[in-house]
């Protein structure tokens, strides 16, 4: 009997350990497919700002739950407008009401920082969680954005060692097609099919580096041009050491420049900036949803320069492209729907609606799972005479990934020279660095329309 009693409590014993081990290993996984989940390895980027890990682990799992789908029924404020370019005059007319500026990049919206415009949010709170935001933000070297071209920023031992790796680089290149034409000249034509096939690869090599010596050239142009005028040599590097203090202190944390990794995490902590009026109604709505549904919002996008929204376009159809769009102003903010139920995002919508109606803000569902929130900065909307007059800003080629007909169903999961040591400097015509920030109704480069 004891002996049978024995193997009982060996058995539940036994059975008990084998359950914690295996509700362990999924855990583990499963919050290992989470990470791997968020693209170029958003829990890392983002979640590196949590101060409580914790909280970002439970944050992320809540908002990545499976859910039942459900119908949505989207109201008409969150469709376009008849006029399809009202949406975003709308928002230009805000701009040139207020003579708002904006931020071109990244030494902009450092500007912006540190006079107080923007303010800095947490990675996660329990009501919200910054999902997405700074997701493409990379380690190069800040530059400044002038004329649709980057224009790289350095201290003057840094633009030595630009200009020194550029002279050796052409020297390379020069010995290597030297080489390349020698073998050219001196293949034989004994078998006519070998010596057409070898003579094709040295001429595809020799034009391959020729090309590499072209930009290498314009590379060392965009310097001379950027850095040759006393003045714009001055004033570029001012801008270096206006980013140097702010990397002091930024976020609770200093940052170091030379490191490609603290640039990066240094860019996404001021993507996560945000005007204090929008940050107001964020919370707001934010607020509701948690109590709702004990999840907390996940918020994909805040401030954007100019800059950063160029590069986003390539893998975001849109990030608009106006003279400055709405989200260099730190008054837009978007919000991620793709794991939401159809009640919450019935939800959601109801109380955009709400805050529509009372004229505090202007907002649309767009089919790309987000919700574009844009806050009047006095809780009133632009009067109809000014939109009116701010539709030229507003036209161009209208995107189509714009909630407009039909109700949808629930979305489902869905699942420059070079760096200051390797990147590649575009081409510029014309750099005016130090220049003031500009209004959104300055003069018009790209009237091509975006949000």
């Amino acid at each position: 009997m004891n002996q049978r009693v024995r193997r009982l409590l060996l058995f539940i014993v036994l059975s008990s350990v084998i359950a914690v081990a295996a509700w362990t290993l999924l855990r583990f996984n499963s919050l290992k497919r989470l990470a791997l989940l968020q693209p170029n390895n958003l829990s890392s980027l983002a979640g590196m700002r949590a101060t409580d890990p914790d909280l970002w682990t439970r944050a992320l799992e809540k908002v990545k739950e499976d859910r039942v789908g459900g119908a949505v029924e989207i109201p008409p404020e969150l469709r376009h407008y008849d006029d399809r370019h009202w949406f975003l005059a709308t928002q230009v007319a805000e701009v040139r009401k207020l003579n708002l500026q904006s931020c071109e990049d990244f030494v902009d919206l450092a500007t912006m920082i540190e006079r107080g415009e923007l303010v800095s949010l947490p990675a996660v709170t329990d009501n919200y969680i910054l999902f997405g935001v700074g997701a493409r933000a990379d380690g190069g070297v800040f530059s400044r954005y002038i004329d649709d071209h980057d224009i790289e920023l350095y201290d003057e031992a840094e633009l030595r060692d630009a200009y020194g790796l550029l002279d050796s680089a052409r020297s390379k290149l020069q010995m290597e097609i030297s080489g390349l034409q020698k073998q050219l000249a001196a293949l034989k034509t004994g078998d006519r099919l070998n010596h057409r096939k070898r003579k094709g690869e040295l001429q595809k090599e020799i034009t391959a580096r020729q090309e590499q010596l072209k930009s290498n050239d314009e590379d060392k142009a965009l310097l001379d041009r950027s850095y040759g005028q006393p003045d714009n040599r001055q004033r570029l590097l001012r801008d270096y050491d206006s980013l140097q203090t702010l990397a002091k202190s930024l976020g609770g944390r200093s940052f170091n420049l030379d490191d490609s990794s603290d640039r990066q995490a240094m860019k996404v902590t001021m993507l996560s900036s945000i005007r204090p009026e929008a940050l107001k109604a964020l919370e707001e709505v934010a607020k509701d949803y948690h109590d709702k549904f004990d999840r907390p919002l996940p918020v994909s996008s805040l401030v954007r320069p100019e800059q950063y929204q160029n590069a986003l376009r390539k893998v975001n159809r849109n990030a608009v492209l106006i003279d400055t769009p709405p989200h260099s102003t730190g008054l837009a903010f978007d919000i991620d729907y793709r794991y939401m139920s159809g009640e919450e995002q019935t939800f959601l919508m109801t109380e955009l609606a709400r805050l529509k109606k009372e004229g505090r803000i202007e907002v649309i569902r767009e089919r790309s799972a987000n919700f574009h929130v844009f806050v009047f900065v006095d809780g009133k909307r632009p009067g109809d005479e000014l939109i009116t007059a701010s539709l030229d800003e507003a036209s161009g080629p209208l995107e189509t990934n714009h909630a407009t007909k039909a109700p949808a169903k629930a979305e489902s999961k869905s699942r420059s020279v070079k760096t200051r040591r390797n990147s590649k400097a575009k081409h510029a015509t014309s750099p005016r660095s130090g220049r003031q920030h500009k209004a959104w109704g300055g003069a018009r480069r790209n009237p091509r329309n975006r949000r």
